[in-house]
């Protein structure tokens, strides 16, 4: 049985009492949240040693990292030091989106060196696997791609990411409407390119039963993709957008009724007055699936700020309902990010989903911010370490002072007001 199916019959897995002692939720209702659909269990049943993580209502805003060759650069010790960097700075799962070098050896040795959840887009390798064979990737057919996914699965990843969503429908939506920037999605293009030349409807569109056989096998979690989402501020909230996001509520439903846990994958470029109206449409459309966002990025026009561009995103998105912020770089739409932009993007991220989780209330945010401001008032400068959502920077920061004044800090000196509120109120 899947772990929705059991949460179905009463049971309380040790999945769900080890991530309900995690989140500090009860576990009974926990696993009403797992049978509804609305908090998934990331945890394939073939990765015995990775701890489960739950993601969504309820439960603390999580981050993701993405990181991965690319066929211009393949340098997998590269990779694994990314993943690892991203795991200390608080990332709380990885996804590996490789495109070059030997993807099956290089997923290893990412999801060895990583003790959370790994994430993967099978469409990729079976791209590269039909191009090695062929000139065109269009050349790959249905049993590529389902071959693939089932490897991955086989191999112990947590979730997947699977452009379902993008069918002939949406397509026609979105070249009827036009767009600035068309599809960003490299999945979502992959896919659309493949459909045309074939003059085919997406195989996981068509063949949706089939994968929800695969994933359940493995109790596996399905991240429904997002292969229409904006690239650009001005395409944010159109035809095609929306055309897809209804299907995925369709194909949610139909996971759920399966027993398949399942994510719906969520914009992308959204300016600002827009972003809590997504949220709350995909929350509608999608019956209250965990919402994944990568950002979303609220301005098209800080390229090398991209990270702050999408913690401001992420910030409001998550605070409005969503459960899963894939982090950005500074070096998206530029490069291959490197160490300091992993490390950067997940901080970035964090800062976002803390912020976002102090405003819904939840328990545990609600706690540390008070821990820290405790801290703060005795001039506990370890104290305000431990609760640091970067500890390691600001410990760096503080260490450029000059030595005669570690009991305050270098802005204020003897002028420091919580010092002086500590020597002169009355005490207690």
């Amino acid at each position: 049985m899947t772990r929705i199916e059991e949460a179905r019959r009463g049971n309380i897995t040790d999945e769900v009492k080890a991530v309900a002692q995690a989140e500090g939720v009860e576990a009974e209702a926990l696993a009403k949240q797992v049978a509804a659909g609305t908090v998934v269990i990331t945890h394939n049943t073939q990765r015995a040693s990775c701890p489960a993580l739950g993601i969504g209502r309820g439960l603390s805003v999580k981050v993701n990292a993405n990181i991965g060759t690319s066929r211009d650069s393949i340098e997998v010790a590269g990779e694994v030091e990314k993943a690892k960097v991203a795991v200390a700075a608080g990332a709380d799962t990885i996804m590996d989106l490789s495109t070059g070098g030997d993807l099956p050896q290089i997923r290893k040795q990412i999801m060895d060196a990583t003790p959370v959840p790994i994430g993967t887009v099978p469409i990729y390798e079976a791209v590269a696997r039909a191009m090695d064979r062929s000139s065109s990737f269009c050349e790959m057919t249905a049993e590529d791609i389902f071959t693939v996914i089932a490897e991955h699965l086989e191999s112990g990843v947590d979730f997947l990411t699977v452009h379902c969503g993008v069918n002939l429908q949406a397509v026609e939506r979105m070249e009827a409407e036009g767009r600035i920037m068309d599809v960003v999605s490299r999945g979502g293009a992959l896919t659309i390119a493949w459909m045309r030349h074939n003059q085919q409807d997406n195989p996981l569109f068509t063949q949706f039963d089939r994968l929800l056989s695969l994933a359940a096998e493995y109790d596996a979690t399905l991240s429904l993709g997002d292969g229409f989402r904006p690239g650009a501020t001005a395409d944010a909230t159109d035809q095609a957008q929306i055309q897809e996001l209804i299907t995925l509520g369709s194909l949610q439903a139909r996971a759920l009724k399966r027993g398949v846990s399942v994510m719906i994958e969520g914009p992308g470029h959204v300016p600002l007055d827009q972003v809590q109206a997504n949220v709350l449409l995909q929350k509608r459309l999608c019956h209250g699936a965990p919402f994944y966002v990568l950002g979303p990025l609220v301005t098209d026009r800080a390229p090398g700020y991209d990270h702050i561009t999408g913690a401001i995103g992420g910030a409001l998105a998550a605070w409005a309902g969503a459960d899963f912020l894939c982090y950005v770089t500074p070096a998206e739409h530029l490069r291959l990010p490197n160490l300091d932009d992993v490390r950067e993007g997940v901080i970035a991220s964090r800062i976002a989903a803390a912020a976002a989780g102090l405003a819904r209330g939840n328990a545990q945010a609600l706690a540390a911010e008070r821990a820290m401001s405790e801290c703060r008032k005795a001039l506990d400068w370890e104290g305000m370490y431990r609760h640091a959502i970067d500890a390691e920077g600001a410990k760096a920061s503080r260490s450029q002072i000059p030595s005669e004044n570690e009991d305050v800090c270098s802005m204020c000196g003897e002028f420091c007001a919580i010092k002086i509120q500590n020597e002169t109120l009355p005490k207690q």
